[in-house]
């Protein structure tokens, strides 16, 4: 057991938060206090930290039932507004993918590709209410006779609809640059050639894995914004590899942990879902997410209080390596360099561009931090924590077994 001078649990913060008295800061916000104070002081003070996130994540998706036919139907082929579904689960179930393409969209046959409208558009117009042209064909059976349905229909007509992620939430990603002779294009947008630019995507200190970077209080179960609604983490994302090298902080130095979300579509909100084109890449969509890190003692204040100047991401070439398979960092660069606006790259200065939001991140951590102190968001404990593949005391505290 950790020896610690502060040590909550989750029902004592519930309480203060049921009454009314906890304090409640954004990861922003926490930075100060514990630079100030110290993380003893800071963990009395502090009960939760709101944390908050607004980019492209592309393994995003919804369940959709869309209702019966009469006669009934057992969909084949279904697309919504023209862009394809997967309908291999059940007569009237079917998973749109938020990178999915328009049917007849020319991909990059005319290069670059536009991709005006995907699977991440039809999701947002769905939830801003707007109806979407469905259209499902049938192979026909004794007791799904219907081979055809067309009809416009709306989020509110659908029996269920459930955002479902098996990706979102990465802790920590690549500054793409691009040491080619050419433009590319790529799901990071646009890189010009000879590092003319080089662009990120993480909200750095309000990101939400930034502040709890061995998963203590994040896991299967754990209560979270998600797209404007409440939502939940159901297992470790695709991709979850939390072995990845750590810096002295025990924050990862290139992407590690990722998280699989759900939650209720028709409760959520076109500012937190949003279509995205990725010139000459492909269609996605930009999903808000916020986690609150409850401040169980000063360990858990230390993680909330590192800066965007403690957190480092890789440099990576998408010119060559990056297609090549090539795993090379061409260095490590601080989230506060690249939030400045440039960053230096062998002696050359090269503009930084977010395809994060941060302004959008500030307002889910502030939007989570509001539902807190109202009393209408409780942190909830972890049925299971996420898996660490290098299970290793993290630094700075001194841990007993």
């Amino acid at each position: 057991m950790a020896k610690f001078q502060v040590n909550k649990t989750y029902q004592e913060i519930n309480e203060k938060i049921k009454q009314g008295k906890a304090v409640v800061v954004t990861a922003e916000e926490m930075v100060g206090i514990v630079r100030k104070k110290g993380e003893v002081a800071a963990a009395r003070q502090v009960d939760v930290v709101t944390t908050g996130t607004f980019s492209p994540m592309c393994s995003s998706g919804a369940f959709l039932n869309f209702g019966q036919a009469k006669p009934p139907i057992k969909a084949s082929i279904v697309r919504l507004n023209n862009v394809p579904a997967y309908a291999g689960l059940a007569a009237v179930d079917i998973y749109i993918g938020a990178t999915e393409p328009a049917a007849d969209d020319p991909l990059n046959k005319v290069y670059p590709g536009e991709f005006k409208y995907g699977g991440g558009h039809v999701i947002q117009d769905l939830v801003a209410g707007k109806a979407v042209h469905l259209v499902v064909e049938a192979y026909g059976t004794d007791c799904y006779p219907n081979k055809r349905l067309a009809k416009n229909i709306t989020l509110k007509e659908m029996v269920n609809a459930i955002l479902c992620n098996p990706r979102n939430c990465y802790q920590n990603y690549n500054c793409a640059v691009n040491l080619s002779n050419r433009t590319i294009y790529t799901y990071m947008g646009p890189l010009k050639p000879r590092a003319a630019n080089a662009n990120y995507c993480t909200s750095g200190e309000l990101s939400p894995l930034f502040n709890d970077p061995f998963y203590r209080t994040v896991g299967i179960g754990t209560r979270i914004f998600l797209g404007g609604a409440v939502g939940y983490v159901v297992f470790p994302g695709t991709q979850h590899h939390p072995e990845r090298p750590r810096g002295d902080n025990g924050v990862p130095l290139v992407p590690a942990g990722t998280l699989m979300v759900v939650g209720d579509l028709k409760k959520m909100s076109p500012r937190y879902l949003v279509g995205v084109s990725i010139l000459g890449y492909g269609c996605s969509l930009a999903v808000g997410l916020g986690v609150p890190i409850p401040v169980l003692d000063e360990e858990m204040a230390h993680y909330c209080g590192v800066s965007d100047a403690e957190l480092f991401a890789p440099i990576v070439d998408y010119g060559s390596d990056y297609p090549a398979g090539m795993s090379r960092i061409l260095g490590q660069v601080s989230y506060a360099e690249l939030k400045s606006g440039k960053i230096k790259l062998d002696g050359q200065e090269v503009a930084t561009v977010p395809l994060s939001s941060l302004v959008r991140a500030r307002e889910i951590a502030n939007l989570l931090k509001e539902w807190i102190e109202q009393g209408q968001f409780f942190v909830s404990e972890p049925v299971e924590r996420l898996p660490l593949s290098q299970e290793k005391p993290p630094p700075h505290f001194t841990h007993e077994s």
